[in-house]
């Protein structure tokens, strides 16, 4: 590559730091995907900082057959930085470092360009700082514009889960618009390349400007199918909790009329002489009582609905369910909202303890209480094993991945829909879900 050796080419360093500048952007975007705070995230960052600048340094004189090869350990750095700061599944980080790497060409790109055209109009000191002023002004200005787009299109701070297709759609682009503006410097005798060093500037800022915009127009297509694909499921868990609950009440009212019916059947037993059919009927009215013993009495009928339609099945699958909840305090909650955080909540911790062997260990505990002027719901429940956790949900056990975490983000949504928020943590194989929700104005003082 002779004519690449003629051509003023930007300083290495500048092309370390945008690179950094560039991912550490999506290390302060993917906040709520953050692995590391303080002083560990600022000597890791200074630590990928110096590991790119080193590399890129030192690589500078090596002939053009290592060029390629050398952006790609620079790449693999600003991977390693990501990784090491922010929990993701190494599909997500390939995806955001790809875009990273993008925009830091066009970045670094953009800086010498400006430089390479005003430096004729400079002497003096004026060529010795330009380069630097013009990089100091053009990283402020594409990185404020890449953070500004990033937040805007990640408002919930994490990354979206990433398909090999989605990455390898976005590896493509992004290899595309690199090869095609850095042609010029290893061929310039090509159709798609110039001999003139300001074409070949122009070519290279054009042509990563464009291969940039066409990665944000393909991430904001990728979170808008996402979010769409994932309001859909959610909506479809609203409709099949809210069906439980419909279900639910209709066998308790059956319930209800067999619970009315012993009384008859009370007053036949006592006539009855025949002590063992007197104690036939005493076995089918203790049956009966035990599983109108399984109905729960909040407060609330949508909460009773759902806790006795859950304690049936818990029963029959010898489940230990125990319940202390004030369901008054739920009183301005819409039925649908009630049905879905109760329901996948119980639902997931049903699932959850009926893979233990061990009847004894198939704990369940729900709480519902008003503190400090917030509702305060609780669900903890006993685990085996080891979970696993992926953009702070739990993995699925169902063996499809694709449809986990819906049941906890479905509770999410609704908890958000009153301004509420929540948490799940784990404890000596206790799973803690806590979903804590502003009571309206004066409602705990009337409870």
């Amino acid at each position: 590559m002779n004519e690449m050796t003629s051509l003023p080419t930007i300083p290495r360093i500048y092309t370390a730091v945008a690179e950094w500048l560039s991912i550490m952007v999506f290390v302060q975007v993917l906040n709520h995907q953050r692995r590391l705070k303080g002083i560990q995230l600022v000597l890791t960052a200074a630590a990928g900082l110096a590991a790119l600048s080193l590399e890129l340094t030192l690589t500078d004189d090596l002939p053009v057959a290592f060029w390629i090869p050398s952006m790609v350990g620079a790449m693999a750095i600003m991977y390693g930085i990501l990784c090491a700061c922010c929990d993701l599944s190494p599909l997500s980080a390939g995806y955001c470092c790809v875009r990273a790497f993008l925009v830091s060409e066009l970045a670094a790109s953009l800086s010498w360009q400006l430089y390479y055209f005003y430096s004729k109009y400079l002497t003096g000191d004026g060529q010795r700082y330009g380069n630097l002023i013009s990089a100091s002004l053009v990283f402020l200005a594409v990185f404020a514009v890449q953070w500004w787009l990033e937040r805007r299109y990640n408002d919930d701070g994490r990354c979206d889960p990433v398909r090999p297709r989605t990455f390898l759609s976005v590896l493509a682009i992004g290899v595309l618009a690199f090869t095609v503006s850095n042609l010029s410097f290893v061929d310039a005798n090509t159709p798609f390349t110039s001999q003139f060093t300001t074409e070949i500037y122009n070519i290279r800022t054009l042509v990563d400007l464009g291969g940039v915009a066409i990665l944000y127009a393909f991430h904001i297509q990728h979170r808008e199918l996402h979010m769409k694909y994932e309001l859909d499921a959610i909506h479809n868990v609203l409709e099949t909790q809210y069906v439980q609950y419909r279900q639910s009440r209709e066998s308790i009212e059956v319930i209800n009329r067999k619970y009315h019916d012993l009384k008859h059947q009370i007053a036949a037993l006592r006539a009855e002489p025949d002590a063992r059919r007197r104690g036939e009927w005493l076995d089918a009215m203790e049956s009966d009582i035990a599983a109108y013993e399984a109905q729960n009495k909040t407060g609330n009928s949508v909460l009773d609905t759902v806790l006795t339609g859950k304690s049936l099945y818990c029963q029959k699958h010898q489940i230990n369910l125990t319940c202390v909840a004030d369901g008054t305090l739920l009183d301005f909650m819409d039925v649908m909202d009630i049905c879905t955080i109760f329901g996948n909540a119980l639902d997931n911790a049903i699932e959850s303890v009926l893979q233990l062997k061990d009847k004894e260990q198939r704990l369940i505990h729900l709480s519902v209480s008003g503190q400090k002027g917030f509702l305060l719901i609780q669900v903890e429940n006993y685990y085996g094993g080891e979970l696993k956790f992926e953009n702070g949900l739990p993995v699925s056990t169902k063996g499809d991945d694709k449809f986990h975490g819906f049941g906890v983000k479905s509770i999410r949504y609704s908890a958000e829909r009153y301004g509420g928020t929540v948490g799940i943590t784990t404890e000596n194989h206790w799973f803690h879900l806590k979903i804590l929700i502003p009571l309206p104005a004066g409602r705990e003082e009337r409870k």
